[in-house]
């Protein structure tokens, strides 16, 4: 990695998702009781301007991904709608990567007896799939990537993300960080959204 300090000029918004609370750049936030509450929550406050399909069988890390891309779309002022794509990346990391979608998974498999495990908890066994339902769901039609950084996963994502809008890779990029503490979401631009 070339550079470790992102150029923040390019964050123009910012959405994140932790254990009861949940918000919007620096000065919103919002209480809520569990992320079904919260996904109704912005769907009342038109946040989110569509429902999510699927949203009830994702897993935890994609539910928290996409409400946390919500936010941050908001903070930013970016709009969309559904059937309607564009040139946005996303790139994603997270310390364990999908480690406890794999465990459930196989977990699953065992109480069936080894013989299969089902197909609703395998389609979460790669670390890109809250990315991809992301993706599906927001018209993102850029780059997806999920990198694991042994160190300073926040800053080496957004310098990432910083050097692909600088090569001209996408125009802007999501850069989420999902963990068990929190999902935080950047978007990055080189262009003005509001």
């Amino acid at each position: 990695m070339r550079n470790n300090n992102p150029n923040i000029s390019l964050v123009k918004g910012c959405g994140w998702v932790k254990e009861k609370e949940c918000g919007a750049g620096k000065d919103r936030k919002w209480q809520y009781a569990d992320p079904h509450g919260l996904y109704a929550q912005l769907l009342k406050d038109s946040i989110l301007p569509y429902p999510i399909e699927n949203f009830g069988r994702f897993n935890q890390d994609s539910r928290l991904t996409c409400l946390s891309i919500a936010l941050a779309l908001y903070d930013a002022g970016v709009a969309y709608s559904k059937g309607n794509k564009q040139d946005i990346g996303i790139l994603g990391t997270s310390p364990d990567g999908a480690l406890n979608a794999n465990l459930a998974y196989f977990k699953d498999y065992v109480d069936a007896g080894r013989k299969l495990g089902r197909g609703n908890l395998f389609i979460y066994t790669l670390p890109s799939s809250p990315l991809a339902e992301a993706a599906i769901n927001f018209g993102l039609q850029g780059p997806l990537l999920y990198m694991r950084y042994l160190e300073k996963p926040q800053e080496n994502l957004l310098a990432q993300a910083e050097l692909m809008i600088k090569n001209k890779e996408t125009r802007a990029i999501l850069a989420v960080i999902f963990d068990t503490e929190e999902t935080r979401c950047y978007y990055l631009s080189g262009v003005k959204t509001r």
